[in-house]
């Protein structure tokens, strides 16, 4: 099944902000109820290693997706870890609520993109959920501007272009109807567009079928690093690892050791 690049309601600067906001706080909740990123600790703490760094850039934070749940666990071993949520569109109360459950969270109010990330903004960046948003050219400028400004990148998709991926977002809306009422901060709008005006599991629904067919293969994120200059003062590691009945695709890329002091 080829990448197909349709439209979702996220993406687009007509969709009411509330309504993009209450799709990523359901994100935020299931991810990290779920434990969802789980199997990719040990490819972030890879990452932040390799990296020398204890700042997380997290681009395209939505909600804050699995942060909360991750950030725990995380500091086990990084017990310094800062981590910096950022978004396009950026959620603002859910990012308040994610820096309210523990003191190295924080946030940048204004629209961050990914695609040309403000140098001062050091540290590994970190995208869940979010690269199948771009368009390959604009992947490929993502991971360019990261090599660009030697910075490092780790990169999550919880879904793949398959069939069982797409059968699994078709019963997302029942997974909203449920989550809704524990989801915080409660939004009284959340619950009249999730249950009388029923928007929020529809378009769920949509974006969620959608992130699936635009999600990138394995095979296809080495096509985007192989067309990328000075790739090679990177390590590349491209990969999937499973997580409880689905997979989560992850991009690894962090400086060449021998390229630190250049």
């Amino acid at each position: 099944m080829g990448r197909i690049h349709l439209f979702e309601f996220e993406d687009q600067k007509w969709f009411p902000s509330f309504l993009r906001n209450y799709g990523t706080d359901f994100l935020q909740f299931l991810s990290n109820k779920t434990k969802l990123y789980k199997p990719i600790v040990p490819i972030i703490k890879k990452a932040l290693k390799e990296s020398g760094t204890n700042q997380i850039i997290d681009l395209g934070s939505g909600g804050g997706g699995g942060l909360i749940w991750l950030n725990s666990e995380l500091k086990k071993d990084v017990p310094d870890l800062k981590i910096i949520l950022t978004d396009f569109y950026p959620n603002i109360s859910a990012f308040e609520f994610t820096k309210n459950q523990a003191d190295n969270f924080e946030f940048i109010e204004k629209p961050i993109d990914a695609r040309e990330v403000p140098i001062e903004l050091k540290g590994l960046r970190t995208q869940f959920l979010s690269l199948h948003h771009f368009k390959p050219p604009e992947a490929r400028q993502i991971l360019q501007n990261v090599i660009n400004s030697n910075s490092s990148i780790a990169v999550f998709e919880a879904q793949e272009r398959s069939l069982p991926s797409i059968i699994a977002m078709l019963f997302s809306p029942l997974s909203v109807l449920f989550a809704t009422p524990f989801i915080r901060p409660f939004k009284f709008g959340r619950i009249v567009f999730t249950y009388l005006i029923p928007i929020v599991p529809l378009f769920v629904l949509w974006d969620g079928v959608v992130s699936s067919l635009r999600t990138y293969s394995v095979k296809e994120m080495n096509t985007l690093v192989k067309n990328l200059d000075k790739k090679e003062s990177y390590n590349w590691e491209i990969n999937k690892v499973k997580s409880g009945s689905g997979v989560v695709l992850y991009l690894l890329g962090t400086k060449n050791r021998d390229e630190f002091n250049t």
